[in-house]
């Protein structure tokens, strides 16, 4: 039976190339999945896995998702009370935290204990955003998201703000742009990255092939 992934569009990210990046890891991996980019709170409720994308400011894209009516309702029922498998891409990761610190102090979905802030590098000579190409770090690769996935491998980020979980155990990889932060993270039935899936080639492909898979 063909199973149904829902690609939420509040607006922000960039739908069709996260959604051929999935259909691409699925037809790579032969499973029968439909991805399906939606907004329609029913059509997330029927979903078997669910994909946030994000691409802007915390707040900004918080609005986005509350102002389509029922959507952060179905995801919380979802995610939260189904425990369907969920992957974050981006601020689709950071919008997981309980707050977000981005043109002032905005409340998040509150999924994950943790924190959005400012990213730092030690090195003054770091810019920001952090653009571009860096390694990953895994720090719990028994993680099923993270199978085959090395450490050094390369993934693609594009932000000038990380999450900053209370618990460090919710880190599975991290990075270092002057300093480490947080490129995996997960719980549960719940994973983010904060770089690009759909743009990190290899290992993107191969996380979403793993989400797709996976069953927590």
């Amino acid at each position: 039976m063909t199973a149904t992934v829902a690609l939420i569009d509040y607006g922000s990210g960039n739908l069709r190339s996260a959604a051929k990046a999935v259909e691409r890891a699925a037809l790579e991996s032969g499973l029968d999945i439909e991805v399906l980019v939606t907004a329609e709170p029913d059509a997330v409720r029927r979903a078997d896995r669910v994909v946030l994308p994000g691409v802007g400011a915390f707040a900004d894209c918080m609005a986005g998702l509350q102002a389509v009516p029922g959507l952060a309702a179905a995801l919380h029922d979802t995610i939260i009370v189904d425990a369907r498998p969920f992957l974050g891409i981006c601020v689709g990761m950071q919008l997981m935290a309980r707050i977000g610190h981005e043109h002032g102090t905005h409340a998040g979905l509150g999924w994950l204990d943790a924190e959005v802030g400012p990213l730092t590098p030690a090195d003054p000579a770091l810019k920001i955003p952090h653009m571009g190409w860096n390694e990953l770090r895994l720090r719990q690769p028994s993680h099923p998201v993270l199978a085959g996935l090395d450490n050094g491998q390369h993934a693609y980020f594009v932000h000038s703000y990380c999450m900053r979980p209370a618990d460090p155990a919710l880190i599975l990889a991290e990075c270092d742009y002057g300093g480490p932060f947080a490129a995996v993270v997960g719980r549960d039935n719940l994973v983010g990255t904060q770089f690009h899936p759909e743009k990190s080639q290899e290992a993107g492909l191969r996380l979403l092939a793993n989400f797709l898979r996976w069953t927590p």
